[in-house]
């Protein structure tokens, strides 16, 4: 079954909050929540479906119904890192298309600055092995940390496609000259490519402003059926399509870092959606690093496989001067990245770009069709990959 057509995002909030000392992450769930439906004009007792992922404490969906009093008849908290709510959005269209409810509610929140984790959890001292995923036995044990898997993703790229710190930089360049015009971002000030370069080395080869911020927040979006979105006196954004996909390092064998999942996921979206990347007027990409917004983009097919330095160094991502204007809020990179899975927001800011709702000094005009995609967990070796199309009706 297809889900074009079958499901309208009705409602969209972002969590103003970048650090939450004095609210609990529940809270923050439920915050973001109350204004997603308020955006819809809906209350929380329309709600028969809510879909959350691993930042929900304790059962998580579960958990979290029972927090905010709601009444279901559909829940959801599959995990996929970073990709979860972009994917969510598409599970939420499948319940929806199916019959399973009529008003998916989909929150994340979470405070990583109260937890002093930062990105990618907790670091592990060289030979702690601590817990984690199936593979944690042989990779922690050696210090591995989260910037490293992507720095090594980025040192690939460049041996393979002689990309450079210089065209990787040209991404946070791109990101500040929006977060500068929002007023909730972290980082506000725009940057150089000599600033980027010249940040401290974190894992060779990214720099420090290669890297996403750590925030607290939260937010949340409100999936409707059509017949739902009808009754409502807001801007329909309609789902087109979506694809997911996994991809991991068969245990060694044939590996290649310069590539994500967004290679099946991609063309498995566009293909439901009946349209092609020339046809994207936006895109939101997910941003935990620089490298991970180069390779997506050539995965997704706006620009060949090795061409991704000269295409984001020829300022492509800048609205208003680019092709392909990205992560209009400033993304993760200078925005906010709650929970290691900051996804919603990139759903987020292509819904208010297709509503027309986005700052207007990074407004793309005529924006009709978006894109939102991203990978959770280690880009370029085992991660999950969710892509979605939307388009303003």
């Amino acid at each position: 079954m297809s889900i074009k057509g079958k499901a309208y995002i009705m409602g969209a909030y972002e969590h103003p909050t970048r650090d939450a000392p004095d609210k609990s992450t529940p809270q923050l769930h439920a915050e973001s929540a109350l204004g997603a439906l308020k955006d819809a004009g809906l209350s929380k007792d329309d709600v028969d479906g809510y879909f959350c992922a691993g930042d929900a404490p304790g059962f998580g969906a579960m958990s979290m119904a029972d927090y905010m009093g709601l009444k279901l008849r559909h829940m959801d908290s599959t995990e996929t890192g970073g990709s979860s709510y972009i994917l969510h959005v598409s599970h939420a269209a499948q319940a929806i298309a199916a019959g399973k409810c009529s008003v998916a509610l989909i929150t994340l929140a979470g405070r990583p600055r109260q937890n002093k984790f930062g990105f990618g959890g907790p670091r592990l001292k060289p030979g702690e092995l601590g817990d984690g995923p199936p593979e944690a036995g042989f990779e922690n044990i050696y210090g591995g940390t989260t910037h490293n898997t992507y720095g090594m993703c980025a040192m690939r790229h460049m041996h393979e496609y002689g990309t450079t710190s210089e065209q990787l930089a040209w991404i946070k360049v791109a990101a500040s000259h929006h977060a500068q015009w929002n007023e909730h971002a972290f980082l506000k000030n725009v940057v150089t490519v000599e600033e980027v370069v010249n940040s401290r080395m974190i894992a060779d080869p990214l720099h420090l402003l290669d890297c996403c911020v750590v925030t607290d927040g939260g937010g949340a979006l409100i999936v409707t059926s059509p017949e739902v979105a009808k009754s409502l006196n807001r801007p329909k954004v309609k789902v087109m399509g979506a694809g997911e996909a996994p991809k991991g390092p068969a245990g060694g064998q044939d590996l290649d870092l310069t590539y994500s999942g967004a290679v099946w996921s991609g063309p498995r979206a566009f293909e439901e959606a009946g349209v092609t990347p020339a046809d994207i007027k936006y895109a939101s990409i997910y941003d935990s690093f620089t490298i991970t917004v180069l390779m997506q983009l050539e995965d997704l097919g706006f620009c060949r496989k090795g061409e991704g330095g000269k295409f984001v160094a020829d300022g492509n991502l800048i609205s208003g001067v680019g092709k392909l204007p990205f992560n209009t809020d400033g993304g993760g990179l200078c925005n906010n990245h709650p929970t290691n899975r900051g996804g919603i927001t990139k759903v987020i800011e292509a819904v208010r770009q297709l509503r027309g709702e986005a700052h207007p000094k990074v407004q793309v005009p005529n924006c009709d069709l978006a894109i939102a995609h991203g990978t959770g967990g280690s880009l370029g070796v085992r991660h999950g990959a969710a892509t979605l199309i939307m388009e303003r009706e």
